[in-house]
């Protein structure tokens, strides 16, 4: 069975016949002990520390499909090498183009990824104002903020209504997570703790996104939401707005309110905040254990994993495209 493998310290990748070698190397350029990875059995890479490789290695990768994701120094994605587009159809390309160009189109699809991420934004705070957390004031913003995205004309106008509620949902982080206080939201770097590991799961789940959009006849270069652009796959920033708030987000809360990560897994510096190598390790595993866990599907009758979750989210906007069927985000049920 295939899975996804994390690099987290600098080294050095070489193939040895159908075998990955990684061999980690120190600061002072010493090696360490090389890890063997039978190739058949890797599914992607994620990349946390420096990488050397060959054009060789990655023709390798390529022909054995196998991406890898790179992050950089603040745990942020900044790339990926995907494999050729070996799924890829004129006719998708043709419909995604037409759904892009035309406005209205356009906005049809980017409206439902906003009501999705909106519903599951709520469904945790509802969930958590049940448990006697107050978040009953961003509940009431958010569900004023919802007839708006119906009635936006305009994609920047749909991403202020977008910002303003996640805006609000963010405030609700300071009740929900104990003994950490996140303030306003901060990337580069991240100002704390609860910010570094928003960070950190953000770019796991925009990953995951894009390793589903690869799998299906998609073009993950052409968005609706986010402005598609040179350098990045924008249709998985799309579809991650449904899905931070069912993944990234749960599992922020789950680990820091049952101390599975604590202040001591982070380190204080340049002004910022980020994770030890130690302890990306404890949530990418969790990361793993998450997208692997599995729901029963409401429609199909049985259980299917979050992975499988954003792979069929992307067949319905394949339909919805096609003019098969009309797109309707998931919401949660569960």
């Amino acid at each position: 069975m295939k899975r996804t493998y994390y690099l987290f310290n600098p080294g050095r990748l070489s193939r040895k016949d159908n075998t990955l070698k990684f061999t980690p190397v120190d600061e002072e350029g010493r090696e360490g002990q090389p890890r063997y990875i039978p190739v058949e059995t890797v599914d992607n890479l994620f990349v946390f520390g420096s990488l050397d490789a060959n054009s060789a290695m990655y023709n390798f990768l390529g022909k054995n499909q196998i991406a890898v994701h790179f992050f950089d120094y603040y745990e942020h994605y900044t790339g990926s090498f995907m494999p050729k587009d070996y799924l890829l159809s004129g006719r998708m390309q043709i419909a995604q183009m037409k759904h892009y160009i035309r406005k209205d189109k356009r906005m049809a699809i980017a409206r439902r990824f906003i009501q999705g991420a909106a519903f599951n934004m709520l469904k945790n705070l509802k969930y958590y104002n049940n448990r006697d957390k107050d978040t009953l004031s961003q509940i009431n913003r958010i569900e004023n903020y919802i007839p708006l995205i119906e009635t936006a004309t305009e994609i920047p106008e749909l991403m202020g209504i977008e910002g303003n509620i996640r805006q609000t949902y963010y405030e609700a982080f300071d009740v929900i997570i104990d003994g950490f206080v996140m303030g306003n939201r901060s990337k580069m770097p991240p100002s704390n703790e609860v910010n570094a590991m928003i960070s950190f799961a953000n770019s796991m789940c925009y990953s995951v996104c894009l390793d589903a959009i690869y799998h299906t006849q998609l073009n993950p270069t052409i968005s609706f939401l986010h402005e598609p652009g040179e350098r990045r796959y924008s249709l998985a920033l799309d579809l991650a707005e449904i899905f931070k708030p069912i993944l990234a987000d749960r599992l922020i809360f789950s680990m820091l309110n049952r101390k599975q990560i604590q202040k001591s897994d982070f380190d204080q510096k340049l002004n910022g905040c980020l994770l030890k190598p130690s302890s990306m390790k404890k949530v990418s595993q969790e990361w793993e254990n998450k997208v692997k866990e599995t729901i029963k599907h409401k429609m199909l009758g049985r259980h299917v994993s979050y992975k499988h979750l954003i792979k069929l989210e992307c067949y319905k906007l394949t339909k919805h495209l096609l003019d098969i069927e009309e797109y309707k985000p998931l919401k949660m049920w569960w």
